[in-house]
């Protein structure tokens, strides 16, 4: 099963419908890169469809002014500046007591249900221990019930691949995941995106989806339903308050 990310999120930007219309999301910005700016691009393009208002500035004005709070990694003063973000306008789940779970394991969660895929008592591998990715992916996967492996450059060993029933890629390397690495049948979610040659990439070279029976192809996988998921996040922010 090819995972149709754009369709699933259109699906759930639908089920938003109005329920966001005049919120306000705020954006705190670094030395925004190319990658960064089309980042942003893709969040407020589903902002303005959802009626929500995006504003860029400084963390102590946007948490008085607005009903959700982005800071967009990579930035300067990443510790001090999630210290200071208050848990019920924290969107991403980057502040040290989140109220909601982060976009991106939200949108693995989502896949795995869809896909009609219980983590329970599996061996689950996790590519990468980053904030955005592997760290919340690998704490989901454990709520689950799931076996965890985590594997960084410093941990682990790839290895972990052969018997895993469930991966998720996060490492930003492109195409190092090879088909010969996984077990047949594998659940394989590819979170890993990174940039080469001009091209968007995933961390699993795209001959994985002949031995997944789950796979998600980058670009139009993770990513949209991630995006997505930052807007239901928003609301459930908005209905605690």
């Amino acid at each position: 099963m090819i995972i149709d990310g754009k369709k699933i999120a259109e699906e759930i930007v639908a089920g938003l419908g109005e329920s966001l219309r005049g919120r306000r999301l705020g954006l705190v910005v670094g030395n925004a890169d190319a990658a960064t700016e089309s980042f942003i691009k893709i969040k407020s393009r589903v902002a303005e469809r959802l009626g929500v208002e995006v504003v860029r500035g400084e963390l102590p004005y946007l948490a008085k002014t607005c009903d959700g709070i982005i800071v967009q990694l990579p930035i300067l003063n990443t510790k001090e500046l999630l210290a200071q973000l208050p848990p019920e306008k924290d969107v991403d789940a980057l502040s040290t007591r989140p109220l909601v779970r982060a976009p991106v394991a939200e949108a693995v969660s989502e896949i795995l249900s869809r896909a009609g895929v219980a983590a329970a008592n599996k061996k689950a591998v996790v590519i990468g221990a980053g904030k955005l990715v592997g760290a919340p992916s690998a704490q989901l996967l454990k709520d689950l019930g799931a076996r965890v492996a985590v594997i960084t450059q410093t941990h682990g060993s790839l290895e972990e691949l052969k018997d895993a029933d469930i991966v998720v890629l996060g490492a930003g390397e492109p195409g190092f995941i090879k088909p010969e690495m996984l077990k047949p049948g594998v659940v394989l979610i590819d979170a890993g995106t990174s940039e080469a040659g001009g091209k968007l990439m995933g961390d699993a070279d795209p001959r994985c989806s002949e031995v997944a029976s789950v796979f998600t192809p980058v670009p139009g996988g993770v990513g949209p339903i991630a995006v997505v998921m930052i807007f239901r996040n928003l609301l459930t922010l908005v209905r605690r308050s």
